[in-house]
């Protein structure tokens, strides 16, 4: 963000919270209406509408600025969601807990790669066929969520936009790597609770609901293998950092060569859609909106709440991260922590080449940006596109609420085992 002078009305900071409120609230008191994209697009606009007018009036610098994150990141995820809907992953492996654990792994690790937002769409769908013969399958999802669409892209700046932008910031590419035992223990304990959950979860399905699935498997086939190439080229644009315009000109490109290149008959066996996208870009349009304001206050005031510990970038930033966008959080605190390192010095600790960030500090904010991401459905790109599709296959999926139950129980405890082992 760029700096300004400009006292914001403190009306200004509540829509925000209100889009959040509605976002939680909508599908559970106006279900019917909040399916309809047309009418959430309607109720954001007039919730964003306010702060939008303010900003360009007031903060029009700002107010691009935001435009221009927002261009960048909804390129990013339509790129990789378009292209990997073209890649048709089928096959019905036996739904045991070994199977689910395994995919889980497998997108843990891919999602390195291709992006959480590629790796959830290449394997989300294959998933859902592979536990469609179950009924207690809802924690699946969930552990989906957790694992493919957040703490798997830990390792690369290709994993996840927030690291994406510290890359482009000046953070060199395989600093990320020097992460890899915070993601390894983030991602070993949440598999083996998965595993013994789904155990559980298992062992009360009907027996004829075991005997389908064991009756009904086919093997693994992939149509659709150009795609990869085309997700190959997504990734060597963020690689060299292609420059905006271009880069986006180019995925925009790539989605086009997708389209033009793949069946049309694979996309529908697929069941790809556009609605699961289109949701994510009305109701982000409005986040990047009303979050200008507080962004901006945290980071004129964000110096004065005495964050200067790794912990604490941890968790102030995980738990932003959780309901602002993470990528713009991210960057916030990484101007934050280039503060504190500049205010108090090294103090003995690494200094990341290519910016003037201590290691302790940068690898806090890296982790509780993507870590944290998985705590509601706004807080990453993926998870509302993961919701929608698994609802659209009609799948029981939890509510804004019943999500934050599940990783409030399963993701805070595992937050202060990293805390005490990380960032102490």
């Amino acid at each position: 963000m760029a700096e300004h002078h400009v006292a914001i009305p403190a009306f200004f900071y509540f829509p925000f919270g209100l889009l959040l409120l509605l976002i939680a609230t909508m599908p559970l008191v106006a279900h019917h209406f909040w399916e309809s994209n047309r009418n959430k697009a309607i109720i954001t606009a007039i919730v964003s509408l306010p702060v939008f007018i303010y900003l360009v009036l007031y903060l029009p610098k700002e107010l691009l600025h935001s435009f221009e994150e927002y261009i960048s990141f909804i390129m990013l995820l339509a790129s990789l969601y378009l292209i990997s809907g073209g890649i048709l992953i089928k096959g019905d492996l036996r739904a045991t807990p070994r199977t689910n654990t395994i995919i889980l792994l497998i997108g843990g690790v891919l999602a390195n790669f291709i992006g959480t937002t590629g790796a959830s769409m290449v394997l989300i769908r294959p998933l859902l066929s592979t536990i469609s013969e179950r009924k207690h399958v809802t924690h699946i999802i969930v552990f989906f969520i957790f694992i493919v669409s957040n703490v798997g892209g830990t390792l690369t700046p290709l994993g996840d936009p927030p690291l994406y932008l510290g890359y482009l910031r000046g953070v060199p590419f395989t600093w990320t790597f020097s992460l890899f035992f915070q993601w390894l223990t983030v991602l070993v304990a949440l598999l083996v609770i998965f595993y013994l959950w789904d155990s559980k979860a298992y062992r009360k399905e009907e027996v004829a609901d075991v005997v389908r699935d064991a009756t009904q498997q086919r093997g693994i086939t992939i149509d659709g293998k150009l795609n990869f190439l085309f997700l190959g080229m997504v990734v060597l644009l963020i690689f060299f950092q292609t420059p905006a315009p271009y880069r986006e000109i180019g995925m925009a490109l790539l989605m086009g060569l997708s389209w033009l290149f793949t069946k049309k008959e694979l996309r529908r066996e697929n069941k790809f859609t556009f609605y699961p996208i289109s949701e994510v870009a009305i109701l982000f349009a409005g986040i990047f909106v009303t979050m200008v304001p507080l962004l901006l206050l945290l980071e004129e005031q964000g110096a004065s709440f005495g964050i200067t510990k790794p912990w604490q970038f941890f968790w102030f930033t995980g738990i932003l991260s959780s309901f602002l966008d993470n990528a713009p959080t991210y960057l916030t605190f990484t101007s934050l922590a280039e503060s504190v390192t500049s205010t108090l010095g090294a103090g003995g600790f690494e200094i990341v080449p290519g910016i003037n960030v201590r290691a302790d500090l940068l690898a806090a904010i890296s982790c509780g940006a993507v870590f944290m991401g998985a705590n509601t459905y706004i807080g990453n790109g993926p998870n509302f596109m993961i919701k929608a599709i698994a609802e659209e296959q009609g799948f029981k999926v939890p509510q804004f609420f019943g999500y934050m139950a599940y990783s409030t129980a399963v993701l805070i405890p595992l937050y202060f085992i990293v805390t005490l082992i990380f960032f102490r």
